[in-house]
């Protein structure tokens, strides 16, 4: 039976990038005995322009009938001035809530073909292989309450809570100490446990989940401390797990380690490995609509899907393969690009990536 996915394109560049991933995906279907069905619809600001909100209803039903997920990006300037509640954002929360996708896969690693694009020397990261768990449908992006108030006096206070349950935290470690099991073995759990006690009862869980995996080493590290190890010395890191606004910013710093943040894929899991993939990267509107954006970290998203959610690592290989190819060519898009390689651009390196799974 053909497996469905649902083709979210977005705001922004969005619509560029994942034009090149479906590229990769219909040449694999045609070509190569990919068996899929793929569905379009809208979300995001798109969405909001044209149905009033950024998660419609047919959207989210798509969503709930497929086998997995495509998106590009949401929002954009368009639409800050928009009430809180029907930013293009929600949309993206709206589906990682509806849809259970509580964990969050973002692989940093470094193509040694792009050591010299990062920022950091190439013996900082060369051989660059982490993994970073970010719970994502809980923490003090969800919790309650919430918003903005007005205090007697007048003055207005924003809240909003950071609140987790044993369970939230159990099972997001669990989905990390699996994944080190077939890695390196190692898991760093990140939190502030010395002044915020939801994170004292993380680190506690994360022991007690710990002690299931004798195997695999547990180290703890405040989330100020693991932002300048990052930095510092990456590559003491194997699979990091964290909350979800921790997670959110650690990642994104991790991206730079690895030439640029287009380069980093991401995968969202529910409990029985159904997922929405996506860039880390957000919808970039400064250059939307140029034809310059890096589509990699949309294909390479692809290809966590293929191996995460449609049971089809082999296609999952190809796409990888293809990607190293290209950049052994000295192709690059600019975020990546460097002296003594061409700059081409989004639909190129698109064109590129597929021409090299034909080889």
């Amino acid at each position: 039976m053909s497996k469905k996915i649902l083709i979210l394109p977005g705001d922004g560049i969005g619509p560029e990038i994942v034009a090149e991933a479906v590229k990769v995906l219909t040449c694999l279907r045609d070509e190569f005995g990919l068996d899929v069905d793929m569905n379009e619809a809208l979300v995001g600001g798109s969405a909001y322009d044209e149905h009033g909100h950024p998660l419609p209803e047919e959207t989210l039903r798509l969503a709930h009938d497929c086998d997995a997920v495509l998106l590009g990006a949401v929002g954009g300037p368009k639409w800050e001035p928009l009430d809180i509640s029907v930013r293009p954002e929600k949309g993206l929360l709206g589906l990682r809530s509806e849809l259970g996708l509580f964990a969050n896969l973002r692989p940093a690693i470094l193509y040694p073909q792009l050591a010299d694009a990062s920022t950091l020397k190439p013996e900082v990261v060369s051989g660059l292989d982490i993994l970073i768990v970010r719970e994502l449908t809980g923490g003090i992006y969800f919790g309650r309450p919430r918003g903005v108030e007005t205090l007697a006096s007048g003055e207005r206070r924003g809240i909003n809570t950071l609140v987790y349950t044993e369970s939230e935290i159990e099972r997001i470690c669990r989905v990390a100490f699996d994944l080190a099991m077939k890695r390196g073995k190692r898991v760093c759990s990140v939190d502030k446990a010395n002044v915020l006690e939801c994170t004292e009862l993380w680190r506690e869980v994360a022991i007690r989940v710990g002690a299931d995996y004798p195997e695999v080493e547990l180290s703890h590290m405040y989330v100020d401390n693991a932002a300048m190890q990052l930095v510092r010395a990456p590559k003491q890191f194997d699979v990091m797990v964290t909350t979800n606004m921790f997670g959110d910013v650690l990642s994104d710093c991790a991206a730079m380690l690895t030439g640029s943040i287009g380069m980093l894929p991401s995968a969202s899991l529910d409990a029985d490995g159904k997922g929405m993939y996506e860039p880390i990267h957000g919808s970039a509107p400064d250059i939307a609509g140029k034809g310059v954006a890096n589509p990699l970290a949309t294909i390479l998203s692809v290809a966590m899907m293929l191996r995460y959610s449609l049971n089809a690592p082999a296609h999952a290989e190809r796409i990888e393969r293809a990607v190293s190819s290209v950049l052994d060519q000295g192709l690059r898009t600019a975020d990546i690009a460097s002296e003594g390689t061409e700059t081409i651009g989004t639909t190129r390196m698109g064109d590129a990536v597929v021409a090299a799974m034909r080889d």
